[in-house]
């Protein structure tokens, strides 16, 4: 069941400028090694799709389209997916800033129903190991 009225927040220090992480964020071939295969455009408005291998629960698809991009300081795009009643319509927004010489970067996911439960709990867990592990993997190597 999701908790925080809907939310997943969750935040990042990086040892890496704004400029890198947002490199990491919006460059489809660095995305892929850290989140999922996607055709993300540059330029707001525009729809998008990550991929992923199907599951049992899941299709495999997110369908996105970009809100807002503001470089290096804010990202935000929809996260469309999931089969029947339970079909998640939520919002990711991403933001950085300077600090330390380095980027906070922090991530909210907002949107989710009672009745996303495994979705919540899924998004969360993923988030916290895509970022926290393979983004983190991801700009060590660029």
């Amino acid at each position: 069941m999701p908790t925080d009225a809907g939310k997943i927040s969750l935040a990042w220090d990086l040892p890496h400028a704004p400029a890198k992480v947002w490199r990491a964020l919006t460059d489809p071939a660095l995305v892929a090694q850290w989140l999922m295969k996607t055709d993300m455009p540059a330029e707001p408005g525009k729809a998008f799709t990550f991929r992923a291998d199907p599951t049992s629960y899941w299709d495999g698809i997110i369908h996105s389209e970009i809100l807002e991009l503001e470089p290096q300081k804010r990202l935000r795009y929809t996260w469309k997916g999931g089969p029947g009643a339970s079909v998640l319509d939520t919002v990711v927004t991403w933001t950085l800033e300077a600090k330390d010489g380095g980027t906070r970067l922090q991530l909210e996911h907002n949107g989710f129903k009672p009745e996303h439960g495994q979705a919540y709990g899924g998004a969360k867990l993923g988030w916290e190991r895509n970022v926290g592990q393979g983004m983190t993997t991801v700009l060590k190597t660029f």
